[in-house]
């Protein structure tokens, strides 16, 4: 689409969700009523940014059925997060919902190079979670052959790599390098894979190499999140230079975390969405945490959609060791990037005294290469860490679920064997 036609269109459904929010009342229709607003007539995509925030917060307080905007009866399924963080997010789907989610995952896939006839082995999580059931429709969408692994039990994962000759794999980045050892300790060679969509959890371009080494593919980044519908909205191309938001469906904005206020194009904010056309639970202004930038501008694929990103992480999840700001991507692109050690970290931030520490544990490539890390860190971030090089096979490997690349030592016995 043209980039007026794509706006005149988000501005006819964006009236169409501030009508159907302020019929349905609830939270997000009291707060439009309060801002003044008595029909989507009365909002313009400029004043967007004028309208009251959506948080996880809201989810919360009125779980599990408190936000919908449609009769009990017409919710269809019902997915959410895993609860890492406390209670569940639940968020439910209409059978509109779950059409347009899996039109949304088969156009990711379809720009990640997928066609219909593609096989794709999809090794994301099933059930509550929204990755392995959100991609398993959109390859059925597509007209592609899934092949539904989920998680888990790898070494039956290589087999059907090589014998069902998957073209495509779906799973998260950490799980991508799992497979791509798993498969050169089989001596298996899955010629046929050509490209990867890995997601549910932020990873670097240093990643992206690895990952490129040990598996013959394109590794590309897919992002999404249940509260505004799964995996589906933004998806990198072939290009591998930005994601390609789905604008039509999500109206997405970046922010200050701070002040809410919007930051120019190409500074990194809180990524907030609008979901004009779900039914289910319609989000306007949704704050989703995560923290990335937005650049506007055709692709030389063709498309004209806004590019975002990757994330650099949530803004929950920075770190703030002796004064200095950082999220673990950052720490992650300065280790890989350094090509002294394997694809596998851990960072431990250890609170067992009122001065925090943050210990970086890895495994080298060859020799002790700890010294170098604790420049490049320095140099790069400004930031003091202690770095801890392990022995191979020390840091957890990703077999289930996304990885684990932060913990918290607050007493007790060490994370990890080797640190003091």
């Amino acid at each position: 689409m043209s980039l007026d036609e794509r706006a005149a269109l988000q501005r006819h459904r964006l009236w169409g969700l501030v009508d159907r929010l302020l019929a349905a009342g609830g939270v997000q229709g009291h707060r439009l009523k309060e801002a003044g607003v008595g029909g989507g007539s009365d909002v313009t995509l400029a004043g967007l940014r004028n309208l009251p925030f959506t948080t996880k917060q809201d989810l919360w307080d009125t779980y599990p059925f408190g936000m919908l905007a449609v009769p009990r009866d017409q919710v269809a399924a019902v997915h959410g997060s895993s609860g890492t963080r406390g209670r569940p997010t639940l968020v439910a789907y209409t059978r509109a919902d779950l059409d347009l989610w899996a039109a949304m995952c088969a156009r990711s896939l379809s720009c990640a190079g997928a066609s219909p006839g593609s096989i794709v082995h999809n090794a994301y999580g099933y059930g509550l979670f929204t990755g392995g059931i959100g991609i398993h429709q959109g390859a059925v969408a597509l007209g592609a052959t899934v092949v539904p692994m989920s998680g888990g039990m790898t070494d039956r994962q290589v087999r059907m790599l090589t014998d069902l000759r998957a073209d495509v794999l779906t799973c998260t980045p950490a799980y991508a390098l799992r497979l791509g050892e798993a498969i050169a300790e089989a001596g298996a060679e899955p010629h046929a894979l050509k490209a990867g969509l890995f997601g549910a959890e932020p990873w670097s371009e240093e990643l992206r190499t690895a990952i490129e080494r040990v598996l013959p593919i394109k590794a590309m980044d897919i992002y999404g999140l249940s509260e505004v519908i799964g995996p589906g909205v933004a998806t990198e191309c072939l290009e591998q230079d930005g994601l390609h938001v789905n604008e039509d469906h999500f109206i997405v904005e970046a922010v200050d975390p701070s002040t809410g206020g919007p930051v120019e194009e190409g500074t990194p904010g809180e990524l907030v969405f609008t979901t004009p056309t779900k039914q289910a639970l319609p989000l306007l202004r949704y704050r989703t945490g995560d923290i990335a930038s937005l650049t506007r501008g055709e692709c030389p694929c063709g498309r004209t959609l806004v590019r975002m990103s990757k994330v650099l992480g949530r803004a929950d999840d920075m770190l703030v060791v002796r004064g200095v700001n950082v999220y673990p991507s950052e720490v992650e692109r300065v280790l890989l990037g350094s090509g002294l050690v394997r694809p596998h970290y851990q960072l431990v931030v250890d609170r067992r005294s009122p001065a925090t520490r943050l210990l970086v544990a890895c495994e080298a490539l060859s020799g002790n290469p700890r010294g170098e890390l604790v420049r490049a860190l320095h140099e790069s971030l400004g930031l003091t860490a202690e770095v801890f090089v392990l022995p191979g096979g020390t840091v957890p490997r990703v077999e289930v679920g996304k990885a684990v690349r932060v913990v918290t030592w607050k007493d007790g016995a060490a994370p990890l064997p080797g640190l003091a």
